[in-house]
């Protein structure tokens, strides 16, 4: 029993120590240039990605309405056509999943900007993105793109934070968005 208590310690500690490394290096002007991107209050959001990703985007997509900006997960049945001026957030580890690149540039073509959350700062979505977060996480000992995943949904969220940190009413705002149907 003891030596399985050693190991969840052993896995908290390294998953801790991960995330943290990659959150400490990531650059902080592409912060703030993914933070810029949401002070017009007038643009729609909409966001993307696959696989556990996508769910990344739909937290995404939750937190961004939170704070009163009009934003849709892609593909949801309720989310309205995409226009110039509009917003893609998409998140995506490679940077080269053919179906995001396809979704990116159909967004791009139609006068959308695009912000792109991705590990690799050289790939065919940064190079059509308006601003990139690149989370570099190359050497982990989790499985797949999990270190990825938590590490895009923790820079979103400080994304939000930066967004509403110059507005004292911006927690009551969030409650009152809230769902209340649980």
């Amino acid at each position: 029993m003891a030596e399985t208590a050693a190991g969840a310690v052993s896995a908290w500690l390294a998953v801790r120590d991960e995330v943290s490394g990659v959150l400490s290096v990531v650059s902080s002007e592409q912060m703030s240039g993914a933070a810029a991107l949401f002070t017009d209050r007038g643009r729609r959001w909409f966001c993307f990605g696959q696989g556990r990703s996508g769910l990344v985007a739909q937290m995404a997509a939750m937190r961004l309405m939170h704070i009163g900006l009009d934003a849709h997960a892609v593909g949801e049945p309720t989310a309205p056509s995409i226009a110039e001026g509009d917003a893609l957030l998409v998140i995506s580890g490679s940077g080269e999943t053919p179906v995001t690149l396809h979704l990116a540039q159909l967004a791009v073509g139609f006068g959308a900007r695009l912000l792109a959350v991705t590990t690799r700062a050289d790939s065919t979505l940064t190079r059509l993105a308006d601003a990139i977060i690149e989370v570099p996480t190359a050497a982990t000992r989790q499985f797949g793109g999990s270190l990825f995943e938590q590490s895009a949904l923790l820079l979103l969220d400080a994304v939000i934070l930066d967004v509403t940190a110059r507005d004292p009413e911006a927690h009551a705002a969030m409650h009152a968005r809230h769902t209340n149907l649980q």
